[in-house]
């Protein structure tokens, strides 16, 4: 199976690092035109020279602040101004709420991580949607987290905003269904990245555990009997992004190593 992007461009949110960065390397890979979306501009710039350009891909990127919706409007807006073609493929994908239990959650974490991610999500949304229906072609693409389907135990704030992602996604999918637009979510499991190891982190500190006696544990949970790679779960968005996923839409679609004990 062979994925060919190239004409198409790709806006790939929270690009700097970890399952964003690997997502957006991917589909580069697969051809496509990649604009980066984060707030470091010097790890912007990192990941941009990644960026594969055998098939004369051009790249760029959007610095702006996820945790300011009106900021993040206005740069995107500007940008997409100036972009001569439409954006086809939008990775919608930010860093996680801080751990916790819902129980001492301040209201203003709801608030935060909904401005951050729902808000953030339709801002983009809405930004490239016009392009993709004049193209009739559009896969929007939400990286999440399994807590969608099972919510995971102190990640009370994480598993409050996820379910909201979900929900507004299925909404999106059936509204633009016959625009040849796809609206799809990723779950990612437990994942190696920075974001991981802060959870351990945490954990760790709570618990007055040993980050190795976390890790066992966590391992334990997983019937593929380790963490994932970013790249794994990069994949898989890659694939929704193709043509090859045109009847697929309004779906979950873990990438957990079978830890999600439902199907």
């Amino acid at each position: 199976m062979i994925i060919d992007l190239s004409g198409k461009i790709a806006l790939v949110g929270g690009a700097s690092q970890g399952i964003g960065k690997a997502t957006a390397i991917a589909l580069s890979e697969a051809g496509a035109n990649i604009i980066l979306l984060a707030r470091n501009e010097d790890r912007l710039k990192s990941t941009l020279a990644e960026l594969n350009v055998d098939k004369g891909q051009k790249h760029n990127y959007i610095s702006a602040d996820f945790s300011k919706p009106a900021e993040l409007k206005i740069a995107v807006e500007n940008f997409l101004t100036h972009l001569k073609s439409p954006v086809h493929i939008l990775v919608n994908n930010t860093g996680g709420p801080t751990p916790g239990p819902a129980n001492t959650a301040a209201a203003d974490d709801f608030t935060n991580a909904f401005q951050q991610h729902v808000i953030c999500n339709h801002i983009l949304m809405q930004a490239v949607l016009p392009g993709m229906k004049s193209a009739g072609y559009g896969r929007i693409i939400n990286i999440i987290s399994t807590s969608v389907k099972v919510p995971l135990p102190n990640l009370g704030v994480s598993n409050t905003i996820r379910a909201a992602v979900g929900n507004w996604s299925k909404t999106l999918a059936n509204e633009l269904g016959a625009f040849g637009i796809t609206v799809n979510n990723v779950l990612p499991g437990a994942t190696n990245t920075q974001r991981l190891q802060s959870i351990i982190k945490n954990k760790s500190e709570k618990t007055h555990r040993s980050i190795e006696e976390i890790e066992k544990e966590m391992l334990a949970e997983i019937p593929a009997g380790r963490f994932a790679t970013p790249q794994e779960v990069a994949s898989a968005a890659v694939f929704l992004a193709s043509p090859m996923a045109a009847y697929i839409n309004g779906i979950n679609i873990p990438v957990d190593g079978g830890r999600t004990p439902n199907l």
